[in-house]
């Protein structure tokens, strides 16, 4: 009866973990000859595990990430030049409490979506809050913002979040009213956040791809310095990817 009841008060305290994991001591013999402090420890790393993981769903959830399950454990290294030092310093997270960018460039299929992506999840498991955009997808976006009043409150969104992926810069021309939305997104960044780009347009060529010379040097002014830049080599792996393999490393 007694442990019914702490059961049943634990969940009534919203420490299901806890819970469950007090239960798995009365089942398990073994747990007797634990002390104390040691048993608790158990139920204490049980509920904070738990949460932990509850946070990071929802983490990634808010970011949308477009390939889930990137991952930096599972990057492929082979036939493209990629820096592990530089990926290994990324990977510890110092660049998002320093508020640097991210710069990924590339052909296509070369896996600059699976690295950012990656580099997302990286930082959702650092406790950040990150997004994910296509830039041919984010102008409809603001487009319909500006239309609807909320324009203000999705500026606000991009501006908290901790890293803002933009995917596929360079793939469309653009408006000057897209250009004038992307600076109002990047200056709101600069400083205060990281942002992570990626494009198959080399950076030199970006400034004539924004059109704009005026906005064109703004913009790049807001992303270009305190930047890492990835430039990434090789044949695209989606073509390496369509072999069958059920390998679950990256795929491009």
């Amino acid at each position: 009866m007694l442990t019914e009841q702490t059961v049943d008060r634990l969940h009534h305290l919203r420490l299901a973990a806890m819970a469950e994991a007090y239960l798995a001591q009365q089942r398990d013999p073994a747990a007797a000859s634990l002390s104390f402090d040691e048993r608790l420890g158990i139920l204490v790393d049980a509920e904070h595990l738990a949460r932990e993981n509850r946070t990071l769903r929802r983490r990634l959830k808010e970011a949308k990430l477009k390939i889930a399950h990137a991952c930096l454990e599972d990057l492929d290294y082979s036939g493209r030049k990629l820096d592990r030092a530089l990926i290994r310093q990324l990977a510890t997270g110092r660049w998002v409490a320093e508020h640097h960018n991210v710069l990924i460039t590339g052909p296509t299929g070369v896996g600059k979506s699976y690295l950012a992506c990656a580099l997302g999840q990286q930082a959702c498991r650092q406790h950040h809050r990150v997004i994910y955009r296509r830039l041919p997808r984010l102008f409809p976006e603001l487009t319909l913002a500006h239309g609807d009043g909320t324009y203000p409150t999705v500026l606000a969104r991009f501006a908290r979040v901790d890293v803002l992926i933009l995917d596929d810069w360079g793939v469309v021309g653009l408006k000057d009213a897209q250009r004038q939305d992307l600076l109002e997104i990047l200056d709101d960044r600069d400083g205060n956040r990281s942002t992570i780009i990626t494009s198959q347009l080399p950076v030199d060529r970006w400034h004539e791809h924004l059109g704009d010379p005026t906005l064109a040097d703004a913009i790049l002014d807001r992303v270009v310095h305190r930047a890492h830049r990835l430039a990434l080599t090789g044949p695209s792996r989606r073509k390496a990817s369509g072999n069958g393999s059920s390998s679950t490393k990256e795929e491009g």
